[in-house]
């Protein structure tokens, strides 16, 4: 059987990641090559993202598609792994250890 994208969750989630990065919808516009209705389009299920579109939102939010998709995979702890070491990723060791030490106290 096939899937289908719930563009409502996906614009749900690449606002929310948006506003979490501190990006206003004309920055991502701005970053993505499209104009600011498009992504609010895009985020309120106005209009169907394409492949393209939704690639290049994924850079410019650092993040990845399946990340932003991952809410709706039946198993999501793959996307949800990556993503956390994602945002870890450049952190310095100090943080490191403090994102450890809440890991463990979870």
């Amino acid at each position: 059987m096939q899937q289908e994208i719930d563009y409502e969750k996906l614009g749900l989630k690449i606002k929310e990641i948006r506003i979490n990065r501190g990006i206003t919808q004309e920055k991502l516009a701005e970053l993505v090559g499209c104009n600011t209705s498009h992504i609010s389009n895009i985020e309120n299920n106005h209009t169907k993202v394409s492949l393209n579109v939704l690639l290049s939102i994924a850079n410019a939010l650092n993040t990845s598609i399946d990340y932003l998709l991952s809410s709706q995979y039946q198993n999501s702890s793959f996307a949800l792994d990556n993503e956390i070491l994602r945002a870890i990723k450049n952190c310095d060791n100090i943080k490191k250890e403090k994102i450890l030490k809440i890991i463990e106290i979870l």
